[in-house]
């Protein structure tokens, strides 16, 4: 089952009058009452000195915490992982994770 057929049966059950705001929560990412500042910090230790950029702050599901990670992971063409509420992109990419995050809606900070 896709999600698409998954969400019309979502909205099947949905009381009258109540379709509108399903549908508004649907087109985005994440819904705006979600949101919250992201903080993006360059970590160095444990890694024999390479550096990795994490993102932290997220108040959604892992699943959506894997989603994200996995459309950054793809714009900028490097690896990473999402675990335990946290991203974590390969290199120091601080300056494009946050334009990329600024893009999807979010709202981030560079510590």
């Amino acid at each position: 089952m896709d999600w698409k057929s998954s969400l019309a049966a979502l909205m099947s059950d949905l009381p009258e009058g109540e379709e509108d705001m399903a549908e508004e929560n649907a087109s985005g990412l994440i819904a705006p009452a979600e949101k919250a500042r992201l903080d993006i910090i360059l970590d160095k230790k444990g890694r024999k000195g390479k550096a990795a950029t994490i993102v932290a702050g997220f108040t959604v599901d892992d699943v959506a915490v894997e989603d994200i990670a996995r459309h950054l992971k793809q714009r900028l063409g490097t690896g990473g992982s999402a675990r335990g509420g946290e991203i974590l992109i390969q290199g120091d990419k601080r300056r494009e994770v946050a334009d990329a995050l600024v893009a999807m809606g979010l709202k981030c900070r560079i510590i």
